[in-house]
């Protein structure tokens, strides 16, 4: 509650995220420390005394749910502090700072800080030990981030403005997180960062895998993205222990090679998919998922159409399709021949209609085999989970399966979902 001249001991903070699994990953650790701090996080619909949105603005879109999100957090308690952190918020601090309610703006630099910098705004605020309220950002499945940072910008992305050149956190310091969060329960974690691929302290990714799964117990250990250079036959051979996920997400962005080299991707077409092929030769029951945008600058109907047959052919278990959103500051901002609104539209839902037939075929060849499956939760007496390869399953409720790997046998596919029955 707001008193004049500061704040009466706020006991609650809900935090939000919107973005990559890189913000994921660093909301799970603002929450850890505010806990540490002696708050209570409850839920981002909660009435709480401080309301923190990690911000993305990958795009005009983020942007835009961005300010919608920080209104509602206003809307719903205007006594709130109010705090926008992150990426829009390094890119465009007065613009946010602008928007109704918000009364603090902490970028990526100070965002690891957040919880220091909160409770001195709110004159010490927190108290006692504090607690994850039970709709909390902690879940079965732990983020840990290995670095930040891209020193190889492509002419579309703000991301190496907003969290600027690769930084790599310390082996051990990574393996002492793994471990703490095996520790307290966690059957997978995730390693996450802007590009993991650039890690480099010690050996490299490759060496950092390898250390986690010698000395550290966990049961799945899943890495977030990766570049076609990256999968050299060293690290791919890793995947030989069964506890690395079979799943890759690579992002292509453009099937075509002429858009790629406007895009200042780091690779062409035959690259990708002499990497993709490698991947898919080493890794059984591998799940590739991908990045793709349309519309870019100049991409006229003929390399839109060698972008989509080039996707049909790679056959993605999933794909994120996206229209491109001129990003202020970038080089393609300033590239002619920008693709009219309606048309990227279109060029998207034909994306999307492809993509929806590859997942669909390649959860088909599942059906009637049996997987292992972390289930996570359960709505309206229906359980949820997800496979080593990223496919998610349910079943009707039984007992309880939270945080539990279990052999579960895939009967039927349901809209985008496969249908699962425990083994014995």
């Amino acid at each position: 509650m707001k008193v004049e001249g500061g704040w009466s001991s706020p006991r609650t903070v809900a935090l939000q995220t919107l973005g990559c699994k890189l913000n994921q990953a660093e909301t799970e650790s603002l929450a850890r420390e505010f806990v540490a701090a002696g708050y209570k996080v409850v839920a981002p619909d909660d009435a709480a005394d401080i309301y923190v949105l990690n911000t993305c603005t990958v795009t005009h879109i983020a942007d835009r749910k961005c300010r919608n999100l920080l209104r509602l957090a206003y809307r719903r308690n205007p006594d709130a502090l109010i705090v926008a952190a992150g990426c829009y918020a390094e890119r465009a601090a007065a613009e946010v700072g602008g928007i109704e309610g918000v009364g603090l703006v902490v970028g990526n630099k100070d965002k690891a800080r957040l919880a220091e910098i909160v409770r001195a705004r709110t004159d010490g605020g927190g108290c006692g030990s504090g607690d994850i309220g039970k709709s909390s950002s902690f879940r079965t499945r732990a983020l840990v981030k290995i670095q930040e940072g891209c020193s190889r910008p492509c002419t579309f992305c703000v991301v190496p403005r907003v969290r600027g050149h690769e930084i790599s956190r310390s082996q051990n310091d990574i393996i002492d997180e793994v471990k703490a969060r095996v520790a307290e329960g966690y059957k997978e974690v995730i390693l996450t960062g802007t590009r993991i691929g650039s890690y480099e302290q010690d050996g490299g990714l490759k060496t950092l895998v390898e250390r986690i799964l010698r000395e550290s117990e966990v049961q799945r250990l899943r890495l977030s993205s990766l570049e076609p250079c990256d999968l050299t036959p060293e690290l791919l051979n890793l995947w030989g222990d069964s506890r690395l996920c079979p799943h890759i997400h690579l992002p292509l962005q453009s099937g075509c090679d002429p858009v790629l080299e406007r895009m200042g991707r780091a690779y062409d077409t035959a690259d990708y998919e002499r990497a993709a092929a490698l991947a898919r030769e080493v890794i059984p029951n591998l799940a590739l998922t991908t990045d793709v945008m349309v519309g870019f600058p100049g991409e006229g109907e003929e390399e839109f159409g060698e972008s989509y047959r080039f996707c049909e052919r790679m056959g993605f278990a999933a794909m994120h399709v996206f229209p491109f959103s001129a990003r202020p500051g970038t080089k393609a901002a300033r590239m002619g021949d920008k693709v009219g609104d309606s048309e990227k539209k279109r060029r998207c839902q034909l994306m999307l209609n492809l993509a929806h037939r590859g997942s669909q075929r390649f959860r088909e060849q599942f059906v009637g085999r049996s997987m292992n499956v972390l289930w996570e939760g359960n709505k309206d007496s229906i359980w949820f989970g997800l496979t080593e390869n990223y496919m998610r399953v349910f079943l009707p409720a039984q007992g309880p399966l939270a945080n539990q790997i279990l052999e579960t046998k895939i009967v039927a596919q349901h809209d985008g979902l496969l249908q699962g029955e425990l083994v014995n």
